[in-house]
């Protein structure tokens, strides 16, 4: 375990774990213990690349780590084949639940698609009630330690399936057992929203919450299909937004520019620049649609190779810098290793964000949960009461 980043605060022993903090983008079959997978894949006779903890742990982390969002995805084939129970699936979740709480999270979203989880026999209907009952298992075991964390569900469907419409009914249908939102995921390049442009007119007519993976694996004009046709109420991931932006370090006048602090990819240096926002992204900002960015996930999956190999080249500074209401996020803590912790310990290393920075960008994630005004209200002061017992 690596030692915490110490933020300028009155109290110098300060670190980000005792911070609370929200969870908008975490996988739930991205989020395993290793020795979870092991016991459950002995019980179903499922072959692993190892049954050590520790190496099997590793494995995942290596092959995620191929700048491929292809393997990457491959990686979740030994997940998905332990989570096909009812037992299964509710320790899955129970262990999440726990898992976010040691970590300091006191609100988050899980996502998962359930069309993956009834391989063994359960309906649709019965593996969301085996998450559910798992999530609550893992919510009351938090309280009785003397600690708090709300969860919920976001029901996902898979981009390359043709169940759009079965799923978002399945997730209106369990909206008072869990469900908070819904999301399409899976190979996105090739999979554009528009085919599930009748589930996304059925879930706002019900006015159920939708965010959708877009501006990872494929650019702007995905970004553009998830507004339109997908009526996003948030972006899962959404960095190559950043391709809608340009940014010239040594221009000193422009009138449809605007002067904004950014980092450069070539250099890593801070500069002043004139930034021109595009179109799609001018919408994106001006409107503050939520982008679920996960940093350490999108130097793994090459979702950032356009601006650099680096987490210096990350475009989530840039985003931050000229306005757009980024949050930050894990994605996948078993394939990449981290947790919501490491990802704002690995920014206010690189990026020198401070207290301040860490608490705006959690507030942004409060003001993105799909929950109703006053929970998000009631968040928010829990959130700001905690920041402000670390200032001291």
């Amino acid at each position: 375990m690596t030692e915490p980043i110490l933020l300028p605060a009155s109290d110098p022993t300060l670190d980000i774990r005792s911070l609370p903090k929200v969870s908008l983008h975490d996988h739930l079959d991205g989020g395993l213990r290793p020795a979870t997978i092991i016991e459950l894949a002995a019980l179903v006779g499922h072959e692993l690349p190892s049954t050590d903890p520790v190496a099997l742990g590793e494995w995942f982390r290596e092959s995620a780590n191929s700048g491929s969002l292809v393997r990457y995805l491959e990686t979740f084939d030994h997940t998905i084949a332990v989570m096909q129970t009812r037992e299964g699936l509710a320790r899955v979740a129970r262990e999440f639940v726990e898992d976010l709480a040691d970590d300091g999270v006191i609100y988050a979203e899980i996502r998962w698609a359930p069309e993956q989880h009834v391989k063994g026999g359960l309906s649709l209907d019965e593996a969301v009630e085996a998450v559910q009952e798992g999530l609550d298992a893992g919510v009351d075991a938090v309280e009785e330690d003397g600690r708090l964390i709300q969860v919920g569900q976001l029901i996902t469907a898979m981009r390359h399936a043709d169940r759009g419409m079965e799923i978002a009914e399945l997730a209106v249908r369990h909206r008072y057992n869990g469900a908070v939102g819904f999301d399409i995921a899976g190979a996105e390049d090739g999979f554009p929203a528009s085919r599930f442009a009748e589930a996304f007119t059925y879930l706002a007519e019900n006015q159920f919450p939708v965010t959708v993976h877009a501006g990872e694996a494929a650019g702007v004009e995905s970004i553009r299909e998830a507004l339109v046709h997908g009526r996003a109420l948030r972006l899962g991931h959404g960095v190559r937004i950043a391709e809608d932006i340009e940014v010239d370090f040594d221009s000193e006048d422009s009138p449809e520019a605007s002067m904004a602090d950014g980092t450069s990819a070539e250099t890593g240096d801070t500069a002043v620049g004139m930034v021109s926002i595009g179109q799609v992204a001018g919408w994106v900002r001006d409107r503050g649609i939520p982008l679920e960015i996960c940093p350490s996930s999108n130097l793994q999956t090459g979702a950032i190779a356009s601006f650099g190999e680096d987490i210096e080249s990350h475009p989530i500074d840039l985003l931050y810098q000229t306005g757009f209401q980024v949050t930050v996020n894990t994605d996948n803590r078993l394939m990449s290793g981290v947790t919501l912790t490491g990802e704002f310990e690995l920014l206010a290393d690189t990026f020198d964000y401070d207290l301040d920075d860490i608490l705006e960008l959690t507030m942004n994630a409060v003001d993105a949960a799909f929950l109703p005004l006053e929970e998000r209200d009631a968040l928010a002061a829990y959130v700001t009461e905690g920041f402000n017992q670390a200032r001291g």
